[in-house]
């Protein structure tokens, strides 16, 4: 049988989270305490490496699969053994995904992250963990998930921030719990660490000391008004950012529902966060992402000639 050409996809993955794992590993036996180094321990390693439960895990977010054990059992285990000679059982291979987790949380930060060009887009969105209606009947979430209420309504769950580039690609994130408010200064002060230039935003973080706070780190932060307030003063050029910052929607949308980060059937809080995790590294493999610059460069003529047509004066 001929290997599929989803494969060329999973080696892409597989080469560059090795590279960093043996890195990582490097590092860590280079920086571990000499007590623990000179004690005698049992050092067996597993059937498959962290590299391997990594690439298994984002190549599945990728978008082709919607039943994780259906495609480890009959996707892994029978058209990828070229990839993945030896395998190991499905409850096996959950158990080893946890001991990934850190290798993979800082594969996440170091390797998956785009690169701040000084136009940026700041929004939330909502990770429901069960219905409403079943919120006290979650054992898994229970004092951890909150309700909040967003544009669509009453939720039970969490909040996913998410800042990305004029290119779609993600800078920084964010878990926090749902009845977190968007424009949380705390959060944003941690999210925007290495941001600079101009942040667009939704009507959510409208706040005066949160502008001024991020204004003094270098951050300008650009929101629509409400009906109630004075026009700000916009270039031409802010004005159509502003217009097309609704792109950073299409990238939870797609996190959504391309890369299923959001879903009902959690059974431990650990796989709930390698769940956010797979789903994020996954989005940052994607060829084609959401483009702020692309959006601008096309519908730039139209938009500038509606900005600057005079108002016409009601009869």
């Amino acid at each position: 049988m001929s290997t599929p050409p989803f494969s060329d996809k999973v080696a892409e993955i597989f080469v560059k989270v090795d590279d960093f794992c043996n890195h990582f590993e490097n590092e860590f036996k280079n920086h571990g305490l000499p007590a623990m180094a000179a004690a005698k321990k049992r050092n067996r390693k597993a059937t498959l490496t962290d590299s391997e439960i990594i690439t298994i895990l984002i190549a599945f977010h990728g978008g082709q699969f919607r039943n994780f054990k259906h495609f480890y059992l009959e996707y892994v285990g029978v058209h990828l053994r070229d990839c993945f000679p030896v395998v190991v059982s499905y409850n096996r291979f959950i158990e080893l995904s946890h001991h990934s987790a850190v290798p993979f949380m800082l594969f996440l930060h170091y390797c998956c992250r785009g690169e701040c060009t000084g136009i940026s887009a700041i929004d939330s969105t909502v990770l429901r963990v069960c219905h409403y209606k079943r919120i006290k009947r979650n054992k898994v979430f229970k004092g951890i998930a909150k309700v909040g209420k967003s544009t669509v309504g009453w939720f039970f769950g969490f909040k996913l921030h998410l800042i990305i580039n004029d290119k779609g690609e993600i800078l920084s994130f964010y878990l926090s719990q749902g009845n977190t408010s968007d424009s949380n200064a705390k959060i944003i002060t941690r999210m925007t660490k290495e941001i600079f230039g101009k942040m667009f935003g939704d009507k959510g973080y409208i706040d005066k000391a949160l502008a001024d706070l991020l204004f003094g780190d270098g951050i300008q932060l650009i929101t629509a008004v409400r009906r109630n307030m004075k026009q700000k003063a916009l270039s031409n050029e802010e004005k159509l950012l502003l217009r097309k910052r609704s792109v950073i929607e299409t990238v939870n949308d797609e996190l959504k529902n391309i890369c299923q980060v959001e879903h009902t059937r959690h059974r431990s809080v650990g796989r709930f966060i390698l769940n956010i995790m797979s789903a994020i590294a996954a989005y940052s493999f994607f060829p084609k992402k959401p483009s702020i610059k692309k959006d601008i460069e096309e519908t730039k003529p139209k938009l500038i000639a509606q900005l600057n047509q005079p108002k016409l004066l009601a009869a």
